[in-house]
């Protein structure tokens, strides 16, 4: 614990408690801070490289017209990349310290497991379990859940969405706040964030220990250098793109944009709307394009590792169904704003090296920026060092919002700027490279070798150094492969 802030004078008749705010990088745990203390004392960034590096301690805060005093415990950020500003793996070694030191010295009252709205759910509970693993049920966890500004028709609807889902999975809190921390000048944020501040003050205050009663920690739930496209085998061809990325990425909305109109399911819950790849048929003044969306590659980690393989699996039937119709002209890799996540390269090079061997253009577009400050592509231009530090080589990139809201000017320069870039990306006199079949007959015939030779841990071991995924996960997907590659020579 390295930083110090100290806000009002203690008011030594008031007993200070300790919250504990933990969750991935990018979740908002700086902001709820700076909620939870009324100023700006902790450092926030939206950008993709995490801004808390250490363990920040803020003593002494006076919240709830002063009725309540708490020091919160602002911690680094999970799920971060080996190259983030905390490894994952050290973050985890810090929090699980800290959840220790904290709970044998009696000195920890409340932890908040920070969360974003668009989160998928099933991918919450590793983290979950990490916290409920290191204080045993001796203090209480409570769910906040940010970035929920925009949320329609209010913010607490995303809790009556997702409880079932949430309790289903195991995961059981002792109270939950659905908030926001935007800071933006319009009415109907203002009061959203009041009605947030008051929420996480109820929280703290609910959960308050006093002399004669227990705590209950398990009360029940209330609460995206140009690479060419092939040529175009005849004129009634027309361009397959595949967007792909994680689960909540935004990848459906992004089919809804560029078509113009709402063909794709989407989703305000947490549960996968995209379980499988789906094909739309758009039609643009330009050119008409076959779109197909992927089902989100969320975390590898049980208990989502089988929904992992899945995916994994329907991306390379997807594959086999491009081969017979020409192969792949575009990849668009889908990211919402924020911080790395630990998956988010691995997803890339799975689909980039592996699945299409990087012979097939990658463009990255970069979405939920309808409340970014200046232009949207000063996104980019902040972040762009960070993508070349983790290596996303990528052939152009969109910053956009796929969201339509409080924000239709920006929604309309967000069509016009992903049709720009589909459009440039797959028009059929640029320089033929490799057609997209024979990415996949390379594919195939790769396997196969390896199989030929009985190497099939050399696919292990692609999974594992170049893709990221767990040892297991990885035996798992090539023992699939190996039987996928069996059954088609035979």
């Amino acid at each position: 614990m390295s930083s110090l802030a100290h806000a009002q004078p203690s008011i030594s008749s008031i007993p200070s408690q300790c919250v504990v705010i933990c969750g991935e990088a990018g979740s908002g745990k700086s902001s709820l801070v700076n909620l939870i203390a009324g100023t700006n004392i902790a450092g926030t960034s939206c950008d993709a490289g995490g801004c808390t590096a250490e363990t920040n301690m803020y003593d002494n805060l006076m919240i709830q017209n002063e009725t309540l005093k708490v020091k919160l415990v602002d911690t680094a950020g999970l799920d971060e990349g080996p190259r983030g500003t905390v490894p994952d793996t050290e973050a985890r070694r810090i929090l699980k310290k800290l959840l220790r030191t904290l709970t044998e010295q009696g000195d920890i009252h409340l932890i908040m497991y920070c969360v974003r709205g668009e989160r998928e759910i099933r991918t919450l509970r590793r983290n979950y379990e990490l916290i409920r693993s290191q204080v045993k049920r001796k203090v209480p966890i409570v769910l906040v859940v940010t970035c929920l500004e925009s949320y329609q028709p209010d913010m607490e609807d995303w809790w009556r969405v997702n409880e079932r889902t949430i309790s289903n999975l195991g995961m059981t809190f002792a109270g939950h706040a659905c908030i926001t921390t935007a800071t933006m000048t319009k009415p109907v944020f203002v009061e959203r964030r009041t009605q947030s501040y008051d929420a996480v003050c109820k929280l703290i205050e609910q959960c308050r220990p006093s002399n004669s009663t227990r705590v209950d920690t398990e009360s029940s739930l209330g609460t995206v250098h140009h690479v060419p496209s092939r040529e175009t085998a005849s004129s009634d061809k027309h361009p397959n793109v595949v967007i792909f990325g994680q689960a909540g990425a935004g990848k459906s909305s992004l089919v809804n944009l560029l078509a113009g109109k709402n063909v794709a399911d989407t989703s305000i819950d947490l549960n996968c709307c995209t379980l499988k790849w789906k094909e739309y048929f758009v039609e643009l003044n330009d050119g008409s394009y076959n779109i197909f969306d992927t089902g989100g590659l969320q975390e590898p980690q049980p208990p989502t590792s089988s929904q992992y393989l899945c995916a994994v699996e329907n991306a390379r039937s997807l594959i086999q169904k491009l081969e017979r119709q020409g192969g792949i002209d575009l990849l668009i890799f889908c990211m919402r704003a924020g911080r790395f996540a630990a998956t988010l390269r691995s997803n890339y090079r799975l689909f980039n090296e592996f699945l299409c061997e990087k012979k097939v253009p990658v463009v990255m577009v970069i979405t939920r920026l309808e409340n970014e400050v200046g232009e949207m592509d000063d996104w980019w231009e902040r972040n762009k060092d960070t993508f070349r530090h983790q290596r996303f080589d990528v052939d152009g990139h969109a910053c956009i919002t796929a969201i339509r809201g409080n924000c239709p000017e920006r929604y309309e320069q967000s069509r016009t700027t992903i049709r720009k870039l589909v459009k440039e990306f797959t028009a059929g006199e640029q320089k033929q490279v490799r057609r997209g079949d024979d990415v996949f007959v390379s594919l195939m015939q790769k396997l196969k070798l390896l199989l030929e030779n009985s190497r099939s841990k050399d696919i292990v071991h692609h999974l594992t150094e170049r893709c990221g995924l767990p040892p297991d996960i990885a035996k798992q997907l090539a023992d699939r492969i190996k039987k996928d590659v069996v059954e088609e020579a035979s």
